[in-house]
């Protein structure tokens, strides 16, 4: 599919009613910025996957004094500044209620207010502290093993919810119901993983949440195929980055939901065949957080270089990212596995000043290409990486509105990538703020 996009309001004409933004590395590609720039022309944002692991910045200049305005989401959907648009949390995503309290009181100490327009899906499984407790100790039995979990309670809770135990944001209609599920389960998991939890402080902590969450809670199925019959526009929008995906990510340094345009359809209960398009997020180069094999990885300082000027720390829990080449596998491997038809390529700003330039156009396993990731990890590790080495640019790249505008080694660079990856590169990222991006 071939696309002309001059600017945003072209966006729902050539992408169609339905769209969803998959992340095509390992997170952190940016998909914050571009969903809050899409949602201007979205009349609803729905998240799909994940909980508060996920980590989305977006930077707003302010009008009258031209500063810039950072907010981090990590429940709430990213279009949730805008305050004509209605934000949904979908069934698959785990919800930590007193984090998603934070964060919309945070938004309100700020002047914003999303009464009336958050819906939250009564099948959305809850995170309780025990939760994190359990991740922080199955984390440590790994040992030399560690996956790297943000140890916000993720993984336990859609383990909950695999082995039937879950409790979900419906369940807080019947307070008492709900008190004697969530005693039980601590219980249970006090006994099998020797901790001690004050239960009843608990209870009492979601005692006052009820309340205040009984008109976000929605059945979101319903909603979202209702608004699609009457004409709205739906962004959705990924947790994460398709190579953390629990199925066909690299297992087991891997998220515990499904990332992909795939996982999106199950995580709104939403009809697969009515999602358009798919745009996929891309780094002009690759970060990963966490243990995982990382081909294109740069252990040097052309990594610290990336590291600093990208400020590669996480949103979520401030780790350093690890940073390496653009890997053109990884991102190829996405676009065949979401059905990609535009892809974002966000923080080509980051390379000016670098000297020489790298994309891993390849991988060999004993002398044979290697087209997929592999599924062995064994594998994975000590595959080859061929590369093609770009000269590089020197030029600030934040004013540039078009392509253009930008330096003619800049040009060869998205120009390569956009054969590389079997996809057109339609946004083009060049600053943190909603203004800084190109359409091409």
């Amino acid at each position: 599919m071939s696309l002309s996009i001059k600017n945003a309001e072209e966006i729902t004409k050539k992408l169609g009613q339905v769209i969803y933004v998959a992340g095509t590395q390992w997170g952190d590609e940016g998909k914050g910025k571009l969903v809050d720039i899409l949602s201007g022309e979205y009349d609803l944002i729905a998240r799909s996957a994940g909980g508060a692991n996920a980590g989305h910045t977006i930077c707003v200049k302010d009008p009258e004094t031209g500063e810039s305005k950072k907010f981090v989401f990590h429940l709430l959907p990213s279009g949730v500044l805008r305050e004509d648009k209605v934000s949904v949390i979908g069934n698959g995503t785990v919800v930590h209620v007193p984090t998603l309290l934070d964060e919309i009181n945070g938004l309100k100490e700020q002047g914003i207010d999303i009464s009336g327009r958050l819906v939250i899906s009564d099948r959305a499984h809850m995170i309780f502290e025990y939760h994190k407790i359990i991740d922080g100790i199955q984390e440590e039995r790994k040992g030399d093993n560690k996956v790297g979990t943000t140890k916000r309670g993720i993984g336990p809770c859609y383990a909950d919810k695999s082995s039937r135990i879950g409790i979900r944001m419906g369940d807080l209609k019947d307070f008492n119901a709900f008190a004697e599920r969530l005693r039980k389960n601590a219980e249970r998991h006090m006994k099998v993983y020797g901790f001690d939890f004050d239960i009843e402080q608990e209870i009492n902590i979601y005692r006052d949440a009820a309340e205040i969450m009984e008109p976000f809670v929605k059945n979101t199925t319903e909603y979202l195929c209702n608004a699609h019959s009457e004409g709205k526009t739906i962004l959705a929008e990924g947790a994460q980055g398709t190579h953390l995906d629990i199925d066909i990510g690299t297992y087991p340094f891997v998220t515990s939901s499904n990332t992909t345009s795939g996982g999106a359809a199950t995580g709104l209960g939403f009809p697969p065949n009515k999602i358009e398009s798919v745009i996929g997020i891309a780094k002009a180069y690759t970060t990963r957080v966490g243990a995982g094999p990382f081909p294109t990885e740069l252990n040097n300082q052309e990594g610290e270089m990336l590291r600093d000027a990208g400020g590669e720390y996480g949103a979520t829990t401030g780790r350093p990212r690890r940073c390496g080449w653009f890997d053109a596998v990884v991102v190829k491997n996405a676009v065949m596995i979401n059905g990609i038809n535009s892809i974002n390529l966000t923080k080509l700003d980051v390379l000016s000043g670098m000297k020489s330039i790298k994309i891993g156009t390849k991988y060999t396993l004993d002398g044979e290409e290697v087209k997929f990731i592999p599924a062995s990890l064994e594998e994975f590790e000590r595959v080859e990486v061929e590369y093609e080495e770009f000269e590089g640019w020197d030029e600030d790249l934040s004013d540039a509105r078009s392509f253009d505008d930008l330096p003619e080694n800049a040009k060869k660079y998205v120009l390569r990538l956009e054969e590389v990856i079997g996809a057109p590169i339609n946004f083009i990222g060049v600053g943190v703020n909603r203004d800084e991006i190109i359409y091409r």
